[in-house]
C-alpha cells in the first residue's frame, strides 16, 4: 500500500517540486547568462536576457500550477490542461515576443537564443535528478526527502 492510497491522503505535488528545483538551481545560472548576453549583445541583451528569465520563469509557474491542479481532478484533465496548457503558454509567449519586437532596447536574436538556452538548459539539467523508477515515481529521494512509509 502506497501512501497516497490511504484514506485522506494527497499525492504529493511533484511538478511544484520539479518546477521550485528547477528554478533553485536557475538562479544561480541568471547572472551567467545576463554576463554572457551582456558581453555578446551590450545592454539590449542584458535587457533581453532578462526577459527571456523572467518568461521561462513564467512558463514553469504556470506549467506546474496548471498540472498539479489537474492531476487532483482528474486523468483526463491532466491530459487536457497538459496540452491546452502548453499550447496557451506558447500563444503567450508569442505575444509577448510580437509586442516586444519593435522596443529598441530588445535585441530579438538574444531573446531567442536565451529563451531556448534557459528552457532547455534548465529542463536537461533536472533530467539529472528525476527518477523514471517504479520505486519513486517523482523525485528521486535524498535523506532530507526521504520518509519510511509504515
Amino acid at each position: 500500500m502506497m501512501a497516497t492510497d490511504l484514506p485522506g491522503s494527497t499525492p504529493p505535488a511533484v511538478e511544484r517540486e520539479l518546477v521550485r528545483d528547477m528554478l533553485k538551481r536557475g538562479v544561480w545560472f541568471a547572472p551567467v547568462i545576463l554576463l554572457v548576453a551582456t558581453v555578446i549583445w551590450g545592454l539590449a541583451g542584458t535587457a533581453s536576457a532578462a526577459v527571456a528569465i523572467a518568461l521561462v520563469t513564467l512558463n514553469l509557474l504556470l506549467a506546474a500550477a496548471g498540472l498539479s491542479w489537474a492531476a487532483k481532478v482528474s486523468p483526463m484533465a491532466l491530459m487536457a490542461v497538459s496540452l491546452g496548457g502548453f499550447a496557451l503558454r506558447m500563444g503567450l509567449l508569442c505575444v509577448v515576443l510580437l509586442a516586444l519586437r519593435n522596443e529598441p532596447w530588445i535585441n530579438m536574436v538574444a531573446l531567442g537564443i536565451c529563451l531556448v538556452v534557459t528552457h532547455l538548459g534548465l529542463l536537461f539539467w533536472e533530467l539529472q535528478y528525476v527518477s523514471a523508477s517504479l520505486a519513486y515515481p517523482g523525485l528521486k529521494p535524498t535523506a532530507d526527502k526521504e520518509a519510511v512509509v509504515p
